[in-house]
């Protein structure tokens, strides 16, 4: 250390903690190293140090839980591959970061096998003769942020197919009106020849099932403009199964609903909420086959938002059909994917996008002869209300 150095790190005998520095003449009280400790421990933003030979020398709370890491006693001086086992992508990254010219700022990598998004900033750590003795990464967890920004892609892309779907849809549904009004009037007129009948009973009958699909594919094209008030779930969910009664043939299927009167209510919109049960509850219906038991369930839960806990209810609609295999259950959100000789593949499609209107998320649980579950996460407050 040179002399001025110790100087400036010197007043009335008491050395200055690293960073601290005098202003107006007056010299700060001096800070422990507990107080460092304390201010990365409080960071918002994950904080990983380690020295030249890959050994962890720091690690903050927020480090350990996007990492999805158990805190140890002995963390500190293991190997960065023993602390990450299930991140080699990150292990790979850190161990080449003393070979690098130019050191990466404000990057951005998603984390096997969790999913997640991080953006992150690697620097070094030298020592006072600026030999290089380690280095640092600061990150932060953005898949939030990266699924709001994929929700805006989307809707883009959405808003510019729908376009072209509406005009389509539109010229479609005159024809079609025109070919069951006709078919109609034909039919009055020949009603001696049974066989004749039969046919136009066919032909309005499938013009019908396609007027439905172009409608179908409307309210999926079009945006959603949420009419937000206070919504119980409750209300909604017993508007559905009601609903589901008109629409779908129900057999012998017991539906139980379990929702408790005492759930807060949420900012939503109840038509489209009604809407979300319905078409859960329809699907059901079909995959059982008319019996069997739909169990509805919701509770109040609270989840993580980027380490900030938001109050939400959980619900869950699960039945007792013959489920799906993992390649099904991953492309059943997907629109015009079916399983159905009839339908659109549009209702689940539809679910999604009016869960994700409402700044929620869904999940599916199943197996081959295991029923299927859907579970619905609404906020009780909308993120852009919340800002």
């Amino acid at each position: 250390m040179t002399t001025a150095r110790r100087r400036m790190g010197r007043a009335g005998g008491r050395q200055l903690a690293p960073g601290v520095t005098r202003r107006h003449g007056r010299v700060p009280p001096v800070q422990d190293e507990a107080f460092f400790r304390y201010l990365v421990a409080g960071m918002r933003n994950g904080v990983l140090a380690f020295t030249r030979d890959g050994r962890l020398a720091l690690i903050n709370d927020e480090a350990y839980r996007i990492f999805d890491l158990t805190p140890r006693h002995d963390d500190l001086g293991r190997p960065l591959a023993e602390l990450l086992p299930s991140h080699p992508e990150v292990v790979r990254m850190l161990n080449n970061v003393f070979d690098l010219h130019l050191l990466p700022n404000r990057a951005e990598l998603r984390l096997r096998p969790s999913g997640k998004v991080i953006g992150y900033t690697l620097g070094l750590v030298r020592d006072d003769s600026g030999r290089v003795i380690g280095a640092s990464m600061y990150f932060k967890d953005l898949t939030r942020v990266e699924q709001l920004e994929e929700r805006e892609r989307l809707r883009d892309r959405l808003a510019a197919v729908g376009e072209m779907a509406a005009a389509i849809a539109h010229e479609v549904k005159n024809p079609l009106a025109g070919i069951e009004v006709m078919a109609g009037l034909l039919r009055r007129k020949i009603a001696a020849l049974p066989d004749a009948q039969a046919l136009l009973t066919d032909i309005i009958s499938e013009a019908k099932m396609a007027n439905a699909i172009v409608q179908e594919v409307l309210e999926f094209v079009r945006p959603i403009r949420l009419q937000v008030e206070h919504t119980a779930v409750r209300d909604a969910v017993q508007s559905a199964v009601h609903l589901t009664d008109t629409k779908a043939r129900r057999g012998d299927i017991a539906v139980d609903v379990r929702v408790p009167e005492g759930l807060p209510l949420i900012q939503a919109d109840r038509y489209q909420l009604t809407q979300l049960f319905t078409n859960l509850l329809t699907n059901a219906y079909e995959a059982m086959d008319g019996r069997g038991r739909i169990t509805v369930l919701a509770s109040s839960v609270s989840i993580d938002d980027g380490g900030e806990p938001r109050a939400a209810v959980l619900v869950e609609v699960a039945d007792e059909g013959p489920g799906m295999s993992p390649d099904l259950a991953e492309r059943v959100f997907k629109p015009f994917f079916t399983t159905k000789p009839q339908g659109s593949g549009l209702g689940l499609a539809i679910v999604r996008k009016i869960v994700d209107a409402h700044d929620g998320s869904i999940d599916l649980q199943t197996a081959p002869g295991r029923g299927t579950t859907i579970r619905v996460t609404l906020p009780v407050t909308a993120l852009h209300e919340e800002q």
